[in-house]
């Protein structure tokens, strides 16, 4: 015959309460305050939290509710951006790929051979560089001089291939948050390299 064992009573635990502080044996699985007394006065400290803890649940709601009724286009939108992001912290030792100037104005990320005539080459590192505000705006990308300055960057076989025929490319949204996703996680290891 087996002895049975005695029943395990409960370990200690110090009131919740900052006033109280008292050690008591829990009745009940989670009981953080010795009596009623103690537990309505931590009562509003509960609430703020529980009201945190709320709100921060509607938030994650709404951010997916969100991410939900996303466009393609909205997809498109914010991985450029990101993608932008990444092309400027990575050439921010460089000057403008068309004028080789530095410069305090803005800079841009440009493209070699255009998103209008290439999209699928919209998000291709070697096809975008940093350029000066006024080369990409008021110079449509000052053409000449960034094939110049490329060819010295990469070489002319990659030059070649940028200017050489791509097959169509239409970007899913899982591609697209792929992308932002890589670019994100690129730009955060520059800024913390800087």
């Amino acid at each position: 015959m087996r002895a049975e064992s005695p029943i395990k009573r409960p370990k200690p635990k110090r009131c919740k309460n900052p006033a109280c502080g008292i050690s008591f044996p829990p009745q009940r699985l989670g009981q953080a305050v010795c009596s009623p007394k103690c537990a309505l006065a931590i009562a509003p400290v509960n609430q703020e939290k529980a009201r945190k803890a709320i709100a921060q649940r509607d938030r994650r709601e709404i951010k997916v509710r969100k991410e939900r009724i996303k466009t393609r286009s909205d997809h498109f939108r914010e991985t450029q951006a990101v993608f932008n992001e990444w092309v400027r912290l990575r050439d921010a030792a460089l000057p403008c790929v068309s004028c080789g100037r530095h410069h305090e104005g803005q800079y841009h990320a440009g493209h070699y051979r255009t998103v209008g005539a290439n999209p699928e080459l919209r998000f291709e590192p070697l096809n975008v560089h940093k350029q000066c505000a006024p080369c990409n705006n008021h110079k449509s990308g000052d053409i000449v001089n960034y094939r110049i300055e490329l060819v010295k960057r990469i070489g002319v076989e990659k030059v070649e291939w940028l200017e050489g025929p791509h097959e169509a490319k239409r970007y899913t949204i899982e591609e697209l948050k792929t992308i932002k996703a890589e670019c994100r996680a690129k730009t955060r290891e520059l800024k913390g390299a800087a």
